[in-house]
């Protein structure tokens, strides 16, 4: 009979726990800034899913990512600054811990769809933990808008019929949600869209089911099209778990990976914005982020709390009540979704080397919401000039910029020794970096 008490007592603690567990979904979209969103002020384009998630959650003004998308994502999914464990463009080391390994580690179904880009292998997603996965720019480079290349768990498959890559893996989202509604489930959900080419979506009145290049039907008009049919993708999901009767215990986030293509330029609060993508700039790196919980979140509210790339790995392991591994750089905003007040970040910091060639040159910085402070010295005011052209560093300081230059280098110097210079060795014996490219001319004229 104690047996049998032990055992009910255990499973009832067991199912509690397992019961209190929210789903989470994590939605990424590509190339696109925090100028894009109606609710953040945008005013080009139409974002009418997101502008409800918005109302009713907690839409962050001060939410930054790095410039490139690669780099954000590494960032994203292992909690560390890039300086720690970047290598080079289109790579996640295999040695790191994602948060696609935490969760599924606490009991969560796993799964990943969209744009891939973090290596090769054959078996990449469920290396990093993800039990299932429909992604684009896995093994190889195919479409991914009309008649795309997919890889479904690592197995290709072309298709020829008219079909759009975002629907197909926004078909796969839904599945996924679907099949596991009975049982806690985290999706990450880092969309094709809306990177260019800018081309047609299903919705256009242009579009044209019969092509299968990229190179085909490209224009910057397609922007805002790809916009709201992406919004229309995340309206879908929301519509889903509502129908499933799950909605209010799903933790869900949007972001965006990077700022937007710099052939774009939006109507943001009344003024010209032009996209930043692959700029440290404000233009490069601030994105939207809105998060919705239902059953957590009872009415919409607008935090203006710094978040870094690296915070969304710690906040969903304490949503999920699983213990952040040592060595993360990410601070938890759950506090923030609660409405409490946490531990607001009083500064951010960025070590940004896109790697896509042979160079090797870093962006190394700290900012908070007014000023920013690199490595190199140069000091700026974002809130006269964000697009940093005017270097304050030489000239008569105030006091409330004195003492943000101190504290912004401060925290610099904690990072001064923070690259492991096994990193910068393996990117030079890559065949990428510009080492590596003189040893080859060398052994060539040899």
């Amino acid at each position: 009979m104690k047996s049998l008490l032990l055992i009910l007592s255990t499973f009832a603690i067991w199912h509690s726990s397992f019961a209190s567990q929210p789903n989470i979904i994590l939605i990424m979209v590509d190339d696109f800034g925090y100028e894009c969103v109606t609710a953040n002020g945008g005013e080009s384009y139409q974002t009418p899913n997101i502008d409800k998630l918005a109302a009713s959650g907690v839409r962050f003004e001060n939410c930054h990512v790095q410039p490139l998308c690669t780099p954000t994502r590494v960032q994203l999914m292992t909690g560390r600054h890039n300086v720690r464990n970047y290598i080079n463009f289109g790579t996640l080391l295999r040695t790191e811990t994602t948060f696609g390994n935490l969760m599924k580690g606490a009991g969560y179904a796993t799964g990943i769809c969209g744009k891939w880009q973090l290596g090769h292998e054959v078996d990449s997603p469920q290396h990093f933990g993800f039990d299932e996965s429909c992604l684009w720019q896995q093994t190889r480079r195919p479409p991914r808008y009309a008649n795309p290349g997919l890889e479904y768990n690592g197995v290709e498959k072309d298709f020829t019929h008219g079909e759009y890559g975002p629907a197909l893996v926004n078909d796969f989202a839904l599945s996924f949600i679907t099949k596991n509604k009975e049982k806690p489930f985290f999706l990450y959900y880092p969309m094709i869209l809306t990177h260019n080419p800018f081309q047609p979506t299903p919705d256009s009145p242009d579009w044209d089911p019969t092509i299968s290049s990229e190179n085909k039907q490209q224009s910057p008009k397609h922007f805002a099209e790809m916009t709201a049919y992406m919004d229309k993708m995340v309206g879908s999901v929301v519509a889903k778990l509502e129908e499933l009767g799950i909605r209010d215990n799903t933790l869900l986030l949007f972001l965006g990976d990077n700022g937007t293509n710099s052939g774009i330029t939006s109507r943001f609060k009344g003024a010209d914005y032009k996209g930043g993508k692959g700029s440290t700039t404000s233009h490069g790196t601030h994105v939207p982020l809105i998060v919705s919980w239902p059953a957590v979140m009872k009415q919409g509210r607008v935090s203006a709390d710094l978040v870094s790339s690296t915070d969304f790995l710690p906040t969903l392991c304490a949503a999920a009540g699983v213990k952040v591994p040592e060595g993360t750089d990410g601070v938890s905003f759950l506090p923030q979704l609660k409405g409490e007040a946490g531990t607001p970040r009083e500064w951010l910091y960025t070590w940004y080397s896109p790697r896509q060639s042979q160079d090797m040159t870093v962006r190394e910085y700290t900012f908070d919401q007014r000023f920013k402070l690199y490595r190199t010295g140069q000091f700026y005011d974002l809130s006269t000039d964000e697009l940093e052209k005017q270097d304050i560093a030489a000239t008569t300081l105030s006091s409330e910029a004195t003492a943000a230059k101190t504290k912004l280098q401060t925290a610099l110097d904690q990072f001064k020794d923070a690259r492991p210079i096994e990193l910068d060795r393996e990117f030079q014996s890559s065949g990428k970096g510009k080492a590596a490219k003189k040893a080859r001319k060398k052994n060539k004229k040899e």
